[in-house]
């Protein structure tokens, strides 16, 4: 099941019906705009070490890269939350993505829905390349070694965060994985999705439909 809505009223209308869908995760969070909620808020200290930066490397993902430093969070936007890139020394304010468009997906090793459609994020975060970014968060993964190997095994090409300690739940009203979010250039989330997508044809067409972006 899915919910999708523009910026403004009907995207908080969209954060605050979230609530009543089912993913992999149990319970259910209240939604607001981002901007009202302020911060930043580091989710948690780094967990990664020398072993699974090793890996990350090794698995072909590519670390996460510096946001735009010093940008103000963005009325429906992205909060004001710091998290550790998987199998990396950096970390990333997502409320200073900035720039390009952008898709972030919320994923665990563990949740099927997020397998079922790995290979519709693969295909789409090929075909989008240089057009539109992917950025895919590890949530609620008590292992990033088998979320390093999961994602290596779903043959995407794009970085990753982590959020072990689940505080997007609240800072983000996630009710349950898969989520999808589309963030126009200016750091806007313009479409929001609580379940898998179902084609990389069905995501470009979302792309394209709210941020005018072919893939």
């Amino acid at each position: 099941m899915s919910r999708a809505s523009g910026p403004s009223t009907a995207l908080v209308l969209a954060l605050a019906a979230s609530a009543a869908l089912t993913g992999c995760a149990p319970g259910a969070a209240e939604g607001v705009p981002a901007a009202a909620r302020r911060g930043p808020v580091t989710a948690s200290a780094n967990p990664n070490t020398p072993d699974l930066i090793a890996a990350r490397a090794a698995a072909g993902l590519p670390d996460c890269e510096p946001p735009v430093s010093g940008a103000e969070p963005a009325l429906y936007g992205l909060p004001d939350v710091v998290l550790p890139c998987l199998g990396s020394d950096r970390s990333v304010n997502l409320a200073h993505l900035r720039g390009k468009p952008l898709v972030v997906n919320l994923w665990a090793e563990w949740c099927p829905p997020c397998r079922e459609e790995a290979p519709a994020l693969a295909e789409f975060a090929r075909r989008a390349e240089g057009r539109v970014a992917v950025l895919g968060i590890d949530y609620t993964d008590p292992r990033p070694d088998r979320a390093i190997a999961f994602a290596r095994d779903a043959g995407w090409n794009y970085p990753h965060l982590v959020d072990s300690a689940g505080v997007l739940k609240s800072r983000l009203a996630v009710p349950g994985i898969p989520v999808t979010l589309v963030v126009a250039p200016d750091g806007r989330v313009v479409y929001r999705r609580t379940g898998p997508v179902a084609s990389a044809d069905e995501l470009a067409g979302i792309v394209t439909e709210h941020l005018g972006v072919t893939t």
